[in-house]
Order: C-alpha cells, then structure tokens, then sequence
C-alpha cells in the first residue's frame, strides 16, 4: 500500500487519539469510588456535547453546518451501538468475569472491524494487514492483561459463557460503530459529523442516567464531577473529534486498530506515575503492538 499524507497523517492523528484515551482513562479510574461507570459516562458524554456545541457555532468556520439525514441516521446509529451500547454490554461483562478476562476477549474489535468493514464498505482484502492486525491485537491483549492480573481482586472462578458472550457481543458492536462512523463521515465535515454523534449520545444518556438513580445509583461528589468533565475533554471531546478524522482519513479498520493501543501509552503513564514496574510479558506485547501497527501500516 502506498504511504500517502492521508496515512501518515491519520495514523499520527489516530495514535494521539489513543494517547488521550489513555490518559483519561486513568484519570476515570481514578474517580471509580466516587462515581459510578454509568455516571462518568454520561457526564464525559454530556461535556462532549456541550464542547462540540460550542465548536460547531464558533464564528470563523470556512464551512456552514451541513449534515444529510442519511448521514445523520448512519452517526445516530455509530454513537448508539459503539459508545452506548456496547460500552454498557462491556462494563456488565467487565462485572462478571472481571477485566483480566473481559478486556483482552472485546480487545479483538480491530480484527472484527476489518472483517465488517469488507462486507458492509468493500474494504480491500490485503493479507499482511489483516496478520499486522492479529500481531497488534496480541500484544494489545499481552500488556492488557498483565496490567489487569496486578490490580485484580478477584479472578474467575468457573466458566462464565454469558459473560464471555457479553465480551465479545462488546467487540461486534464497537466494530460496527467504527464501521457506520466511516459510512457517517463521508462527505461532512469531521466536527459537524463527531457534533451529530455527542448530541446523540448525550440524549441517549438522560433516561439512562436518570433510571439508575431511581434504581439507588449515588450522585458523583461535586469534585468528582469537576475531575471526570475535565478528563472528558480530553478523551471524549478531542479523542472523539480526533478519531473522527482518524476514520475519515484512513478508514474504520485502521483507526479501530490505532484506537485500540491505548494499553501502550498507558504502561509508560503507569510506570511514570504510579512507579509501577514493567513485567517481561509487558515488553513483549509494546513489541508485538508496535510491530503489528507498522505492518498494517505499511502493508502492501
């Protein structure tokens, strides 16, 4: 394949992405006894939305607001089954067979996105790629899980196929929302189509939201709150404007590979930050991740 602009620049832009993601994950974890996961979703969503409102109106655009229905039904549908739905059907494996197991099973979604994108896209089939994804994938899934075995409490203690079911249901659905993002963005503008998909997500959230707390869920501490916003702007508004123009630049299958490196950045964050040491199966899955995304980049 040939190294065009649109490559470099979407895999920098996708890498980035990536790095944010993994930073403001740590950031969420964080707050994980202050805040529920339904709560700091909706509230990363709802600062999103209110970001890329903002955005959208600000006065020296050089382009109008333009979004087709057609487009809009395909980054509804994007934001509803990836960043809702299968964020939802994750979070309640992750509770049933832990992360040390759940994690690593839905990590496959780059391989699962590849195989969507070529039915439902027509995305070239090219060998090297599709093994640079299940390289990657491997090591994604190597650091992923040694950083999961250290903070465990508890491990799986029989067989769980629900929760191994949930797992992998959580994979399709992000494939599939990576994969509709691609079919969305074509022809708008990045952050009028990323404006579309928040404002939807957001909505999707306020039954949501308001649902689990009638069920007895608590209310996120006002400090809490202020962290999990500010964090959101990093990896829900920029990280999601920014993966936007990743799929547009360089398609679903890359981008949902770039976008699943986040358990790269997040060895050296830990180790910076956390003083954590670095295990021999950590090094091999940076070597295996990095390894696979120059093979997928650069596959002929």
């Amino acid at each position: 394949m040939q190294l065009t602009p649109e490559l470099i620049i979407g895999s920098i832009i996708g890498l980035f992405t990536s790095f944010l993601w993994a930073v403001s994950t740590n950031v969420y974890k964080s707050q994980s006894k202050e805040a529920t996961p339904i709560a700091i979703n909706a509230m990363k969503m709802w600062a999103a939305m209110v970001f890329m409102s903002l955005i959208v109106i600000i006065p020296f655009r050089t382009t109008p607001f333009y979004v087709p229905f057609e487009n809009m039904i395909y980054l509804a549908s994007s934001v509803t089954i990836g960043l809702v739905i299968g964020d939802v059907i994750y979070l309640t494996s992750q509770e049933r067979i832990g992360v040390s197991y759940a994690f690593p099973i839905a990590n496959i979604y780059p391989i699962l996105t590849y195989i969507v994108a070529i039915f439902l896209v027509n995305e070239t089939i090219i060998i090297s790629r599709f093994i640079g994804i299940i390289v990657a994938v491997l090591g994604v899934t190597l650091i992923s899980r040694e950083q999961a075995e250290k903070n465990k409490r508890n491990g799986m203690k029989k067989f769980d196929a629900l929760g191994i079911g949930l797992a992998f249901l959580a994979a399709l659905a992000w494939a599939f929302g990576t994969v509709l993002l691609q079919i969305g963005v074509t022809g708008i503008d990045p952050i009028d189509a990323n404006f579309i998909r928040m404002l939807f997500g957001g909505m999707i959230f306020v039954p949501i939201f308001l649902g689990s707390i009638k069920l007895g869920m608590r209310l996120p501490t006002r400090r809490s709150a202020k962290i999990v916003v500010a964090a959101g702007f990093l990896g829900m508004t920029l990280g999601s404007l920014l993966y936007t123009y990743t799929v547009k630049l360089i398609g679903a299958p890359i981008s949902a590979l770039l976008g699943s490196t986040s358990p790269l950045f997040a060895v050296p964050i830990s180790i910076m930050t956390l003083k954590e040491k670095f295990s021999s199966k950590s090094i091999i899955g940076v070597v295996l991740t990095v390894a696979g995304v120059m093979l997928v980049i650069l596959a002929i």
